[in-house]
């Protein structure tokens, strides 16, 4: 069987030791090289031409944001970035420059705990390096995704379109790799906040979703935050699963609020888009939107399947903008998505099935 190469940028000389060992614990890997900062970095990876490459983003002379425009822009090399927590504002940024996940490195610089990352990263070199082709998207799409900060924001006014309106309540939204930079892309172009809530299942470790929400937040006229339990859930309001948690909805009374709980021991997505969507169907019913976004994985299949049986309306990002069209594809294998649209279009397609056009 052919090793995947990888090459290692960080740095530190421990911890270039320690990520190589991890990494080389898989029989189908092979670490090929490391460089210790960003130049050094982009001759590794023209000499060596490896298959993944995991960056540090804190180096001397050309910093991690720097080699990481360059190895997704010029050699469209799949990045896994590991990066401290403290760090957490600067790991969203380099995913909407490109990278395609990113592993949490204990602020600790001792190796029991530098090891801990170990099953993370196992999981995330391979689920990038086991992607069909189908998955992956070709690098003008890829780079169609990073944020556009100057988009004008979507108006009801402009949105032209026929079709059949489903009002909703709440618009569910669930995504994994490439995630990050799509939601700020979707929740930067409403242009207010709409008689809706939106709640996000988005597959993030614990610790780094409430930094996340707040970076949405700052650039969003919805009222975003990191969901906690007993939260009321009222329209104009976002609400992010916390990462290491599973998001779920209960009734009390006439008002719906949030249960943020501990996922179980089969529960291989967390947060799950599947248990998020399933709660949200059986009490918002036919008032309910369910958005499936860029992910690996099949999280969410199951969920569309329960909002559209009890009556909701399913959209999924189209193959055309998603950094990985895993999640999309199995929620359109279900049979029961009623809109495919590409990431630009789904802010509008929101807003319409909203009942705000």
């Amino acid at each position: 069987m052919k090793r995947i190469k990888i090459v290692v940028v960080d740095d530190s000389a421990f911890s270039r030791r320690t990520i190589s060992r991890m990494l080389e614990s898989l029989d189908s890997v092979e670490v090929v090289g490391y460089a210790t900062n960003g130049e050094e970095g982009i001759q590794k990876v023209i000499a060596l031409k490896p298959d993944l490459v995991t960056l540090d983003l804190e180096m001397p002379k050309m910093d991690g944001f720097t080699l990481l425009r360059i190895l997704t822009t010029r050699f469209s090399l799949p990045v896994i970035v590991i990066s401290a927590l403290s760090g957490a504002d600067k790991v969203f940024k380099a995913l909407e420059l490109g990278a395609l996940d990113f592993v949490a490195k204990p602020s600790s610089s001792a190796s029991i705990d530098l090891l801990n990352i170990q099953e993370d990263l196992h999981k995330k070199v391979l689920q990038i390096l086991s992607l069909t082709h189908k998955d992956r998207v070709s690098p003008e799409s890829k780079n169609a995704v990073v944020v556009n900060r100057d988009a004008k924001p979507v108006t009801p006014a402009g949105i032209a379109r026929i079709g059949i309106q489903h009002p909703a309540d709440l618009v569910a939204i669930g995504s994994s790799t490439g995630g990050p930079s799509a939601l700020h892309q979707i929740f930067s172009a409403f242009d207010q906040k709409y008689p809706f809530a939106i709640a996000v299942s988005q597959h993030m470790p614990l610790g780094f979703t409430k930094a996340f929400a707040e970076r949405l937040n700052r650039n969003s006229h919805y009222d975003i935050k990191e969901a906690e339990d007993g939260d009321f859930v009222l329209p104009g309001r976002a609400y992010i699963a916390p990462g290491g948690k599973n998001m779920i909805f209960e009734v009390r009374g006439e008002q719906v609020v949030v249960r943020t709980v501990q996922p179980s021991e089969t529960d291989r997505y967390i947060p799950s888009v599947d248990l998020m969507l399933q709660s949200c169907a059986a009490i918002y019913r036919s008032r309910v939107t369910a958005v499936i976004l860029t992910g690996m994985g099949n999280d969410g299949s199951k969920g569309v399947r329960a909002i559209k049986e009890h009556g909701g309306y399913v959209i999924a990002e189209s193959e055309e903008s998603a950094v990985v069209y895993g999640m999309p594809r199995e929620a359109v294998a279900t049979g029961v998505v009623d809109r495919c649209v590409p990431l630009d279009k789904i802010a509008s397609e929101i807003i319409f099935q909203g009942g705000a056009a």
